[in-house]
This record gives structure tokens, sequence and C-alpha cells, in this order.
């Protein structure tokens, strides 16, 4: 998994006053937990925007008063107004502690249903994973090669090693849908 670092300072005052200023002045406060005890620090808003703003999934490297804590994205506040983020929740991360994080799916191959007319339709863009930080792969790769029209794979058939899904077996994660083209073909080809 990639890592991004993230560099802090400790917040030494935490009343809605002294939040308030922090923001306006362009930081965000922030707060570490799942270690021994809580860390509150603040960051600047354009090196956290890196993080924020992408499709992928980081390990985060915090810097915070020259200490390093290793930890992982878990909650993000936005302004509803301006849609700036205000807050943000990580939690830190030990190599021997298993950890739960939503992965992006990546499809790959060209599937046998398309090429026949069908739509491919993506369901469900991440998955919950739960694995230690050192197996927590960047995406879940799946290869859509064999899906043929009306098909779809569940969370139930996908395996990936030292990796749990945690999302739902039953659950649709990709499927080829019949179109009306394609329906219409179908019913216009000669019955052998």
């Amino acid at each position: 998994m990639q890592i991004i670092e993230i560099k802090g300072a400790a917040r030494v005052a935490n009343g809605k006053k002294a939040l308030k200023q922090m923001r306006k002045d362009g930081f965000v406060p922030c707060i570490v937990y799942g270690g021994e005890k809580e860390i509150t620090f603040s960051t600047d808003i354009k090196s956290f925007n890196s993080l924020l703003y992408t499709p992928n999934v980081y390990l985060v490297s915090l810097l915070i008063d020259g200490q390093a804590v290793k930890a992982v994205l878990k909650d993000v506040q936005y302004d509803p107004v301006t849609g700036v983020a205000i807050h943000a929740d990580f939690l830190e991360v030990f190599e021997d502690k298993k950890v739960t994080m939503s992965i992006p799916v990546k499809l790959v191959g060209s599937s046998e249903g398309v090429k026949n007319g069908g739509k491919l339709q993506l369901e469900m863009r991440k998955l919950s994973v739960k694995a230690l930080p050192a197996h927590l792969p960047d995406v879940l790769e799946i290869d859509i090669t064999n899906l043929g029209l009306g098909k779809g794979i569940r969370v139930g058939e996908l395996s990936y090693e030292n990796v749990e899904i945690l999302n739902a077996k039953n659950a649709v994660v990709v499927s080829v849908k019949l179109t009306r083209a394609a329906r219409a073909a179908a019913e216009a080809a000669p019955a052998k």
C-alpha cells in the first residue's frame, strides 16, 4: 500500500474559538485515536487535500512535532456550504493488528458480455476489507474476461490472499446488463 506523509503540529488550544481561528488560518484540526493516548493536532489544508481528493487509498505517516505515527484516515467532516474539510479522524495502525479499510475495485480484462452488446455496470466501487497493514492492497483487481450477458460477480466469489472481505457475500460487485439492442439481436438471430 502506498504511503503519504503529512506534517502537523500538536494542538494546545481545543476550544471552539481556537478551532474556528485555526480553520480561518487554513489549518484542519485532526485527532489520532486507537493508540495508547489520543493525539490532537492540526495540519495545513493544502497538504491535507492531497490525501482527500484522490481515488487512491493511502497509509498515512503523520509527523506531529517530530513524532512519527502510522495511521489511516477514518472520517472527515466537511463544511456544508463551502465543502472544505473542517475536521479529520485518523486511526493509528500497528503492524500486528488488523485494520478495516475501504479499498477501490479495479476491473481487468474485456468482458464477453460487453463484446456481445451488453452494458458493464460496476455496482460497488470500493469493498470493505480487513487485513494487517502490510497486506493491504492498493486496489482489488477483478478479472471480468469470462463475464457473459446477464451475469455478475458477487462478493462471495472473490478471494484475495491475506485479505478478508467484509461486505455481504451475496452483494453484486460488477455485472453485465442485457441492453435492448442485445436483446433484439438475440431474438432476430435464427434459432439453431
